[in-house]
């Protein structure tokens, strides 16, 4: 794209739950929106981007990815003897997919470091922006202990990164916040919970302690950081939730008591259910992974419309990199399924999700003085919502005023 364009005549949906009535000009100059308009003029010759008939959304943020995983259904303990920098290489392949499906920025709770975050905002490679967690904690024999299934030590997997994912007490959960901190976490990510890939515990089983988590979470406000606590089952929700973390990711198991906790301290829930709801039907699903999810999936739907009802806080994430990297804008259909409008659905996508990441000045929403960061569809995402997850319908991507995907 050069130092200005214009993309006429288009209907914006613009992330606050508006849309125009009339189709507008949108005018881009210096990597942000300039004007919007019925018709925009300007004095020099810009490049023009024929808008008839399409639709403008803001890039969607997807609050949690792992770029570093492969998208696919293994056996983690599959990958432990992988060199670090496969790892990384392979990342660059699903940043790229994740852009084209219209995500252009991301949470990524833990695996991509900070050196990945530089190189998309340097153009050094393609990708979504990035705040990483760069690296999840949590307790031995946790959801973030495969040592137990393997023998193999994980210490240092992610390159350049030297601490434990694992703390005990609340001493060694301050200590490894601060060495997240120093390491460029924008986000700090825990374990509440067990979980359904890890061999030695379950969902139902509480991670950290409320005392572990309360540490934690009291480090990261000193450094300004927020935190994400991985939570499946419903007492280590709750723990989490009176500790004060950010937000709870996944939170299959939620119940009504959860729910009003979390409307009470404005905590955000991160559903996550693209990944969620997959059935685990893979040859390479492990027996027990297979066997917990399958327990979770039961009240999962239930569960988290009862949360959609309630108008607690929810943001868009999909746990890609468990399920394949690209497909980040099907959660939206699953949203409608769990009683969002259409509408709603694509307001957790963007100005909610920037929200959460703390962005919300820069990004998320079709407004002047805000970030180019723009998606074009050739449907209306109000009468078909499940489109936009289909490529074919993601007509151009923008990214800080640059295209960088078109068909």
């Amino acid at each position: 794209m050069t130092a200005a364009c214009i993309i006429r005549n288009i209907i914006i949906i613009d992330g606050t739950g508006a849309r125009s009535a009339e189709p507008q000009d949108v005018l881009i100059e210096d990597r942000h929106i300039a004007q919007i308009a019925p018709r925009v003029r300007v004095a020099e010759v810009v490049q023009e981007i024929d808008g008839t008939g399409k639709y403008l959304l803001p890039g969607f943020i997807d609050a949690h990815v792992h770029l570093r995983l492969p998208g696919t259904p293994i056996n983690p303990a599959s990958s432990l003897h992988e060199p670090p920098t496969l790892k990384l290489y392979r990342a660059t392949k699903n940043m790229r997919a994740t852009v084209k499906a219209g995500v252009t920025y991301v949470r990524d709770l833990g695996g991509i470091d900070y050196g990945a975050k530089l190189a998309v905002e340097r153009g050094d490679i393609l990708g979504p922006r990035i705040v990483p967690a760069v690296q999840a904690i949590g307790p031995t024999g946790g959801h973030t202990d495969y040592q137990t299934l393997s023998g193999y030590n994980q210490d240092s997997h992610i390159p350049g990164i030297t601490t434990s994912p694992l703390a005990d007490g609340p001493t060694e959960a301050t200590v490894r916040t601060r060495e997240l901190h120093r390491a460029g976490a924008g986000v700090i990510k825990v374990m509440g919970t067990g979980g359904v890939w890890s061999p030695r515990d379950s969902p139902d089983h509480d991670g950290f302690s409320v005392e572990e988590l309360r540490a934690i979470v009291r480090e990261a406000k000193n450094r300004e950081l927020p935190v994400a606590s991985h939570a499946q089952g419903v007492n280590g929700i709750k723990n989490s939730i009176h500790a004060g973390v950010t937000s709870i990711e996944h939170g299959y198991a939620i119940d009504q008591e959860a729910i009003e906790l979390m409307r009470a301290k404005g905590v955000w829930l991160v559903p996550t259910l693209l990944t969620g709801l997959t059935p685990p039907t893979s040859d390479n699903v492990p027996e027990y992974a297979r066997t917990k999810k399958l327990r979770l999936q039961k009240n999962l739907k239930h569960n988290i419309a009862m949360a959609v009802k309630a108008d607690v806080k929810i943001a868009m994430g999909t746990d890609s990199g468990v399920v394949p990297h690209g497909n980040n804008l099907r959660e939206l259909s699953h949203f409608v399924d769990c009683g969002m409008t259409p509408m709603e659905a694509i307001v957790a996508g963007t100005s909610r999700a920037a929200e959460l990441l703390r962005i919300e000045d820069r990004v998320g929403s079709v407004a002047v003085g805000k970030e180019a960061d723009l998606v074009m569809t050739d449907t209306d995402p109000e009468q078909d919502i499940g489109a936009l997850a289909e490529a074919k319908h993601i007509r151009m991507v923008v990214q800080e005023g640059s295209i960088v995907h078109s068909s």
